[in-house]
């Protein structure tokens, strides 16, 4: 049984048909810490998420995406005048001010070299406006606003006595990198382990452009992966160089499974990535194959 910082597992459950063979059929986190999923733009972080949570059965509210994160705060934002006119001093982020008035030049340099930014949300775009451009554009948010987005989220879990958390899609930077290293050390909430999921750069293209969204264009794709080259893989090398390299593990997110008529059982190769992980954060493939399974479900409580 491990206990601290790494995952507890609560072994047999009784309910299970194989209970009484004495194997082991259901797996459970406890304790406290992060699990960190990071890899490139459409690698599958979000479904490998789903699949850990409900195999160690963690509560949704301990997946912290932080593409969710922003896009909520986003939303919030539109929606809700009060906390629009909190967002300065609780993330430095102005959204009555015009992002091309930003008080950091290169912040304005950068801005204002996007046409599309102008296109969408006119001459004088804010920075809430920059902030959703930034978002569904695949570009570096300002480290100032993530931090705070994320570190408001992740505290509010680590409130908790015992929290496992799933934080996908951060850090993205060495800077947030160093950011969510510092916030794991005030919060006394340890890494369990960085997962970095590889996939090819084509099959990133493959899968995004099938999902018919209309920020996948190639010129994009391109962009989100160069991205990922300079900036998320240099966080991951920061991190190794910070925890050691045992809490890393490069995962291969693409193994695919496929059913008897030969078509791709997409279901099946989530899992497969999934057990990977699992197997890194220290489950046996003796216990994987002996877990019942249940269908996949990304909206499960």
């Amino acid at each position: 049984m491990q206990t601290g910082s790494h995952l507890r597992y609560i072994d047999p459950a009784p309910a299970r048909p194989h209970a009484a063979l004495g194997l082991v059929t259901s797996v459970h986190a406890r304790g406290r810490g992060i699990i960190i999923l990071s890899g490139p733009s459409s690698c599958g972080k979000g479904a490998i998420a789903a699949a850990l949570r409900q195999t160690l059965h963690l509560p949704r509210a301990n997946h912290i995406s932080m593409g969710d994160a922003l896009r909520q705060t986003i939303d919030r934002a539109r929606e809700d005048a009060d906390f629009a006119a909190e967002m300065g001093e609780r993330f430095g982020l102005h959204p009555d001010r015009s992002v091309l008035e930003h008080a950091d030049g290169s912040l304005v340099t950068k801005a204002a070299s996007y046409s599309g930014l102008l296109e969408r949300f006119g001459p004088a775009p804010s920075e809430l406006d920059w902030l959703e451009y930034c978002v569904t554009a695949g570009l570096l948010v300002p480290d100032a606003w993530s931090e705070h987005i994320i570190e408001g989220t992740i505290a509010e879990r680590a409130a908790h006595h015992e929290a496992v958390i799933l934080l996908d899609g951060y850090p993205r930077t060495e800077i947030a990198a160093q950011h969510v290293l510092d916030l794991s050390g005030r919060l006394n909430i340890p890494i369990i382990k960085v997962i970095h999921l590889s996939v090819a750069k084509k099959e990133m293209h493959r899968r995004a452009l099938g999902r018919k969204r209309a920020d996948d264009t190639p010129e994009m794709l391109e962009r989100r992966y160069q991205f990922y080259v300079d900036h998320v893989q240099p966080s991951v090398e920061l991190m190794k160089a910070r925890l050691g390299s045992h809490k890393i593990a490069l995962i291969d997110a693409q193994q695919p499974e496929y059913g008897p008529d030969g078509s791709l059982d997409l279901e099946a190769s989530v899992r497969n990535v999934a057990n990977s992980v699992l197997m890194a954060l220290g489950v046996s493939r003796h216990i994987l194959e002996n877990l019942t399974t249940e269908p996949l479900r990304e909206d499960a409580p």
